[in-house]
């Protein structure tokens, strides 16, 4: 079995071209699978929908939560679909599997004044304070993920243009439009600041010693102004984004303007933000129907 779920990853690296986390998700789902069925003296050729039933109900006795099982649930359903494909089982016994409902709930979401506050905070007489700012200015502008802001190279920006080339994941590639302040301060801080930070790569944003940054750097960061503007509760890098998105709607973008923007190669992962479109529809309807 080890040998077919080693096969099945490196499709998912090679030819699925999904991102590294997601890879070692599989893994791990699989690895629990793998144990299960090792303790119960079962091969694969032998697995039912009983079996997988079976390995559900021994997960939700070891606490996982729906969304972890819905996760494995997945897992599974693609692992056995490859099984398939590759003619080493006749049917998916995971087909008919249910997946566990799991609420979706929406992270908290800044105002426009509070990511104002947040991006006053930074000193811009200093090196690093001039670099938060630049960063505070792309995640909002673009809203990136904090693996994206940190992956972004000196040639991924296009000044003249004003765009900026992202990789999401699995490596897809987006272009996205920059705004006249977020072209400014990344323009400034590539030919003034950064340079005096030493830099010893190509990424744009680095730490004190010219080292690309690192995720938990860029939390620090943000966690801080957040702290400094007076913000109660826990603010991220996601924050940012989910603010990016929020506003966008608010402002009239369409749903699948912002799926772009985001990088969510699934519609689903975007209608999170419906309720922000149903409200903004609800206001319209108010003041422009003649019987409202």
């Amino acid at each position: 079995m080890q040998e077919k779920i080693d096969l099945y990853l490196q499709f998912l690296t090679v030819i699925r071209g999904l991102a590294d986390k997601t890879i070692a998700s599989y893994s791990s789902d699989l690895a629990f699978f793998q144990d299960f069925l090792t303790h119960h003296h079962g091969s694969l050729e032998e697995v039912r929908e009983h079996t997988l039933f079976l390995f559900l109900v021994h997960l939700r006795r070891k606490g996982l939560k729906n969304t972890s099982l819905a996760r494995n649930i997945s897992s599974l359903r693609g692992f056995f679909d490859y099984l398939v494909q590759e003619k080493h089982i006749a049917t998916n016994p995971a087909t008919l599997l249910d997946s566990p409902k799991v609420v979706r709930s929406l992270p908290h979401v800044l105002s426009q004044s509070q990511v104002l506050d947040m991006f006053e905070k930074p000193d811009l007489s200093q090196r690093l304070g001039f670099r938060d700012r630049t960063m505070l200015e792309l995640l909002y502008a673009c809203g990136l993920r904090v693996s994206e802001l940190i992956n972004l190279h000196c040639l991924d920006f296009d000044a003249q243009a004003g765009l900026l080339r992202v990789w999401g994941k699995g490596s897809k590639e987006r272009i996205l439009p920059l705004h006249e302040s977020a072209i400014h301060f990344l323009n400034d801080y590539l030919q003034h600041w950064r340079p005096l930070l030493n830099p010893k790569g190509a990424a744009i944003f680095l730490n004190r010693s010219g080292q690309g940054l690192s995720r938990q750097g860029v939390w620090k960061m943000i966690k801080r102004y957040a702290l400094e503007a007076g913000i109660k509760y826990s603010v991220s890098p996601h924050t940012l984004r989910h603010s990016f998105a929020t506003h966008l709607l608010e402002g009239g973008a369409d749903l699948r303007t912002v799926q772009i923007l985001l990088g969510h190669s699934d519609i689903m992962a975007t209608e999170i933000y419906t309720h922000v479109q149903s409200a903004r529809l609800i206001a319209l309807h108010d003041t422009l129907h003649p019987r409202a």
